[in-house]
């Protein structure tokens, strides 16, 4: 036995283990969809926003894209000739250079640095005329961003691969390096300074708003900040603030190679995708904590039965081996007094009623043993009949206690009956309460021990009528009180150990209770004594007619609990 418990609990551990395993890789592939999809997009939105940064950089440098196709040391040759660029490499500035993004455009060959000497010449694109011309002074926008040029070409002189290069100094000019790859030198600089305002609000912002628009539909928010002056030039949506507080959602983009002040902060929000990802996961935790949590039931639930299972099969074994033995008992007692008369060797009256006696005795005691387990037999198989009738139930159980009075007093006991006045009717079956009665008062004598009192009482206590059997013997453990209703079940303990039973009479009295719609309770405590309480719904309000006075054994009451006494029988 203690190798199939053993093996019983080694198996349930590795459900139990496997069920906690699965749940573990479920509850980890979830999150990380969860994650994954987050990322995924995340990452969307990350691509949208490189996206816009190079919308922006084509939208400054889509005008210099034509300029590799040309030959910069014939563009300067050209030049020094006739002072003017060649026609085809003017068409290919036009749209540059009458762009509104761009307030003026400058032109200062390399080797004439009108920032450093003013008596150079320096141009300045007439839009008119469409063509440069010279002009004393400028601004110290223009040579900043010449100077800025300058020094970034000397800086790469040996890592030039195309015919030009441009140089932003901020926001506030955008510098075209011409570069003769063939001699590996400058041939000059166009400067174009740019317009902030139309930049930031006709063309940024509108394509922020045109592009993300509303940042609840778009799940992301935009804006474009000049870090170094701690200002927001632009933003997508508004109604968000900038509020300089980076998170897991936030992503920063610099521009390369354009206003280098400049930097896009996005704000990553919970887009429909992600919402939409959470309320799934939180879905699938809820069922996969449901199923988890079911699955353990069924487990501890296959276990608790299985255990059950074969402890009722022990106790039927040994029922088995005790009703034999008890069954035997009387069969043997039996025949040899029937073998005694019957030979003749009983011929004195006094002996003869002696063994007549003792025949009854236990013909009495086999015929209970028959109706126990016939009474099981047929409620295990569903044939138990129940013929209900209107009762006052009091009467009944008086009937009872006065066709029992006899014999329970005869065991030394003590045996009273209280009833309140007036109860109402009832749908019982008689011989079911007779049947209920009999075996918790043989409960009660089985157990009593020293102090031999038993009481039974007849109340009503709201929609039901209670039927009590109170004992003052040695009670019932809080743990035993748990499965004392179940079948073959004994207490284990020296008391029951000396006392004959089966394990039926309580089980018994359960399923005739619940046959009448009604429960069984007890309450007990161990050395104070045991009450059996079966309640039974009440059908009738009606109060049972007066019926001749008829005596009955002086009561006493039970504690706490005042009854009208009832008289002795003569």
């Amino acid at each position: 036995m203690k190798r199939s418990i053993s093996t019983r609990n080694i198996f349930l551990g590795i459900g139990l283990i496997a069920v906690v395993t699965l749940t573990g890789m479920n509850v980890y592939s979830l999150f990380e969809l969860h994650e994954t999809t987050i990322e995924a997009a995340e990452e969307n939105k990350r691509n949208q926003i490189d996206e816009f940064a190079n919308q922006l950089r084509y939208r400054f440098a889509s005008p210099f894209f034509g300029l590799r196709r040309f030959d910069m040391k014939t563009v300067e040759n050209h030049y020094l000739k006739k002072g003017t660029f060649p026609e085809k490499f003017h068409r290919q500035l036009t749209d540059a250079f009458n762009d509104p993004l761009f307030s003026d455009v400058y032109w200062s060959p390399h080797d004439l640095d009108h920032c450093m000497d003013s008596t150079l010449p320096i141009y300045r694109y007439d839009s008119e005329n469409a063509e440069f011309k010279a002009v004393e002074s400028v601004s110290d926008i223009v040579c900043e961003g010449i100077g800025l040029a300058r020094s970034r070409s000397r800086a790469l002189s040996s890592e030039y691969v195309h015919s030009y290069r441009t140089s932003f100094d901020t926001h506030r000019s955008l510098t075209v390096s011409l570069i003769n790859l063939r001699e590996n030198r400058v041939v000059g600089h166009i400067t174009l300074l740019i317009d902030r305002d139309y930049l930031v609000n006709q063309i940024i912002q509108s394509q922020l708003q045109e592009t993300f628009g509303n940042a609840e539909q778009s799940g992301v928010v935009l804006w474009l900040r000049d870090w170094m002056a701690g200002e927001v030039l632009a933003v997508s949506d508004t109604t968000y603030a900038y509020t300089g507080h980076s998170d897991q959602h936030q992503v920063r983009q610099r521009y390369t190679d354009l206003p280098d002040n400049w930097i896009l902060n996005a704000q990553l929000l919970d887009s429909p995708a992600i919402a939409a990802s959470d309320t799934s996961l939180f879905r699938n935790l809820i069922v996969l904590g449901t199923a988890v949590i079911a699955l353990f039931g069924a487990l501890i639930f296959m276990y608790i039965t299985a255990k059950r299972e074969r402890e009722l099969a022990q106790r039927q074994a040994g029922f088995l081996a005790n009703v034999t033995h008890e069954l035997k008992t009387p069969l043997a007692a039996m025949q040899a007094a029937g073998e005694n008369i019957s030979d003749g060797r009983v011929a004195d009256g006094e002996r003869l009623k002696s063994y007549g006696t003792h025949i009854y005795n236990e013909t009495i005691r086999l015929r209970k043993m028959i109706d126990k387990l016939l009474d099981v037999a047929r409620i295990d198989s569903g044939q138990s009949i129940i013929q209900k009738s209107p009762q006052h139930l009091d009467q009944l159980v008086e009937s009872w206690f006065r066709n029992h009075y006899n014999y329970v007093t005869s065991r030394g006991f003590k045996f009273h009956l209280n009833t309140e006045d007036r109860l109402p009717t009832t749908m019982v079956d008689v011989d079911h309460i007779e049947t209920i009665l009999s075996n918790l008062v043989d409960n009660a004598i089985k157990y009593s021990g020293i102090k031999k009192e038993i009481a039974i009482e007849v109340a009503r206590n709201g929609k039901w009528m209670e039927l009590r059997v109170t004992d003052r013997g040695v009670g019932i453990s809080h743990t035993a009180q748990k499965r004392i209703f179940d079948k073959f079940y004994r207490i284990e303990d020296s008391m029951t150990a000396r006392t004959k039973g089966h394990g039926l009479g309580l089980s018994i009295v359960r399923d005739l209770v619940h046959l009448h719609e009604g429960d069984v309770v007890v309450e007990s405590s161990p050395g104070s004594g045991t009450t059996f309480t079966a309640r039974i719904p009440v059908v009738s309000t009606a109060a049972p007619a007066e019926s001749p006075a008829m005596s009955k054994p002086e009561s006493i009451a039970l504690p706490a609990k005042k009854k009208q006494p009832q008289a002795e029988p003569g």
